[in-house]
Order: structure tokens, then sequence, then C-alpha cells
């Protein structure tokens, strides 16, 4: 079986996040650049898998400039055999319906049985992607799972609903998406990292994988303004002079929050 894991290099959660207020797209050199941490967690689900059923080969793939080559090599590091990797100065500021056909056509170029994502990225946060690129490639797809058993010839999973849980199924070749409910990823070792640098490493353009994206055409979304995020107020103080209760409960009221 092989098992493709689409991972995306993201700006810190806990750094700064800015917007470029020329072209509205995010400063990806404000603070570090990571693996986002649901992308981990799906490529642990594969490589728990293979550990368990030698002959599974596992993959990362992904969309990202040149520079996030070094973080998406953590995949290889953890335990990952291969990994490709979408270059293309035309796919900047790329939406989701072109990110997600550059995706299927460099997961088909791949070769899966199986595909796991994350449910959402942590700087998109879309959640849209894993049933869009299951369409691309005409599979089934089994979305936002809290539990996920991989068997011969289908995946089964756990889903929560608005009634408690769901038990689902796809046969494969399927797409799935995975919640962090799952487990938290494995770190990679000094053995890893050393062998993560002879493991194949593809990078290839849209010409490559046969998809046109035209950045003259028109967008298929379009930003209707940007600005800088306001400065947060310094808030009110209330000291105590023994009238400190009517001072809260009459901000509270002016504020209607009681």
């Amino acid at each position: 079986m092989k098992i493709v894991v689409l991972v995306k290099e993201v700006p810190d959660t806990y750094g700064d996040r800015k917007l470029d207020l020329e072209t509205g797209l995010a400063e990806r050199s404000a603070s570090e650049r990571v693996l986002d941490e649901i992308g981990e967690r799906a490529l642990e689900v594969a490589l728990s898998y293979a550990d368990a059923h030698p002959g599974t080969e596992v993959a990362v793939v992904s969309m990202a400039s040149e520079e996030a080559a070094a973080t998406i090599r953590k995949g290889l590091a953890m335990g990952a055999a291969s990994a490709l990797q979408v270059v293309d100065p035309a796919l900047a500021g790329a939406d989701l319906g072109v990110t997600a056909a550059v995706l299927a056509a460099a997961v088909r170029r791949a070769g899966f049985d199986l595909v796991i994502t994350g449910n959402l990225s942590t700087d998109g946060t879309g959640g849209v992607l894993p049933a869009m690129i299951a369409e691309h490639l005409q599979v089934p797809q089994a979305t936002a799972l809290s539990s996920v058993t991989i068997g011969e010839g289908e995946i089964t999973g756990t889903r929560a609903t608005d009634f408690g849980t769901a038990q689902v199924s796809a046969t494969l070749p399927a797409v799935i998406s995975i919640t962090e409910a799952l487990p938290d990823a494995r770190f990679p070792n000094f053995k890893g990292i050393m062998a993560a640098k002879k493991k194949p490493f593809e990078t290839v353009s849209l010409a490559d994988l046969g998809v046109d994206v035209d950045p003259s055409a028109a967008a298929q979304s379009i930003m209707t303004a940007v600005a800088e995020k306001p400065p947060r107020g310094a808030g009110i103080k209330i000291v105590d002079e023994g009238d400190a209760g009517d001072k809260l409960a009459a901000f509270l009221v002016e504020n209607r929050l009681a």
C-alpha cells in the first residue's frame, strides 16, 4: 500500500502573523516557519500503520515556495520514504480551487492508495481541500475523522456530529482528513534526520504536472481590502476604594455584559 500525506509549511502559531498590505498575502518571513501540526498528526497516522505493516510506502506531498524544502524534509526525518514538492511562481497567492487542482495532480503523479490530510491548516483554516482533492481524484472521501482504522481495502473511522458520533467508511483508494483528536506526531531522531538527506525529494513545476494556471486570468477569489491590525487598547483599570463593586457593575452594564 502507498499512503500519501499532504503537509504544509505555516507560520508558527506562537509567532507574529502579518499580512503584506500591498498584496494582502501572509508575510511568511514575519515569524518562524514550521510544518503544520495537523499535517504532522496525519503523517503519524500513516507512519504508525507502516510500522505495523511492512511493505507500506509513505510519501509526503506539498505545494510551497522553494524555501520550504527544509521544513518539508522534516517529514522525511520523521519516517516518510519520499517527498514531492510543487514549486512555481504562478502559485503565489493561489486560492483553494487552484490549490486543490495542483495538489490532486501532484498526488496523482506520486501514486496512491490512500491520501491523508489534516482537516484544516492553521493559517488558511479553509477546511475544504480534502473534499475538493477527492473530487479531482474521483475517489471516496471520509473527512474530519477523530479515529482511523486502515484495512486492506477500506478505511473506517469516527466523525463527530451534532448528535454525537458517526462511524464512516470508504473503499480504497480514498482521501481522508483527521482532526487533532489523533495522537501527537513522533519527534525525528538523529538517525532519521541523517537518513532524510538521502531520501528521494522531487521538486516539480506546474508544467511537470500538466496543470495550467494563468496568473493574468481573472482571480478565482477577490480581496476587497486589507488594513493593519488596530493597536490594542490599554483597557480600564478599577481601583478598589471601597466602591470597586459598584464600578465593576457599572462597567458591565455600560458595555452590555450584564
